[in-house]
This record gives C-alpha cells, sequence and structure tokens, in this order.
C-alpha cells in the first residue's frame, strides 16, 4: 500500500506539472522554481510533513519535496545556531540530493556525446 500511495501521489504532482506546461504560457524552469518554492512554503508553515509522512517518496522525491528539505535544515539549523543557520542550514540537509545530482550529471556527460541542435 506504501508503494501505491506515492506512486498516486507522486503522479498527481507530475500531473499538475505537465497540465502547467501544457495549458499556461509558464516555461517548464518557472514551474520547477514554484514546485521548489511551494515545498519551502508548505514545509516552512508546517503543512507538508503530514503530507510526506502520508505519501512518503511520492511527495518527498518531487521537487516539492526538495523544498521541504531545504525549509526543514533551515528550521533546524535557525533552532541549534541562530541567524547563521538560516544560511547553511538548508545546504546541509539538501547536500546528498545536490551532490547525487552532480555525479549523475557527471556520468551523463561522460557516457553520451554532445551534439548541436542542428
Amino acid at each position: 500500500m506504501e508503494f501505491i500511495k506515492a506512486f498516486i501521489i507522486g503522479g498527481i504532482l507530475c500531473v499538475i506539472g505537465q497540465v502547467l506546461i501544457d495549458k499556461t504560457k509558464l516555461t517548464p524552469a518557472r514551474i520547477l522554481v514554484c514546485y521548489v518554492v511551494m515545498g519551502v512554503i508548505l514545509g516552512g508553515i508546517g503543512i507538508y510533513k503530514p503530507f510526506v509522512e502520508f505519501a512518503g517518496a511520492g511527495a518527498s522525491v518531487p521537487l516539492t519535496g526538495f523544498g521541504y528539505l531545504l525549509a526543514k535544515g533551515v528550521k533546524e539549523a535557525v533552532e541549534r545556531q541562530g541567524l547563521l543557520g538560516a544560511f547553511s542550514g538548508g545546504l546541509k540537509a539538501t547536500a546528498a540530493g545536490i551532490t547525487a545530482a552532480i555525479v549523475a550529471a557527471l556520468v551523463v556527460g561522460l557516457i553520451f556525446k554532445v551534439k548541436d541542435k542542428s
């Protein structure tokens, strides 16, 4: 049941993104930024945590989950370090995800040959 909830919630988030791409003039980059910002806002006010607990990876893997981790990391670091935590907490909380993205991009860049669009 856990996998089904994750699949459905993650799918709904993806469908919303696809509808925004198809039906609005927003660029994909702006939609991605909106997803991260919504994750930060919902995480900051405490709404996203129960959502993650319910949906698991379906809520924590998409970009809204990245925004949630940023907010969670900042909140925890501010409690421990004060104002300085506002600058370092988000990076510490998301370091593993950022590192995985960089390593994956490097591997893909080494494996595949870059071509011009023309």
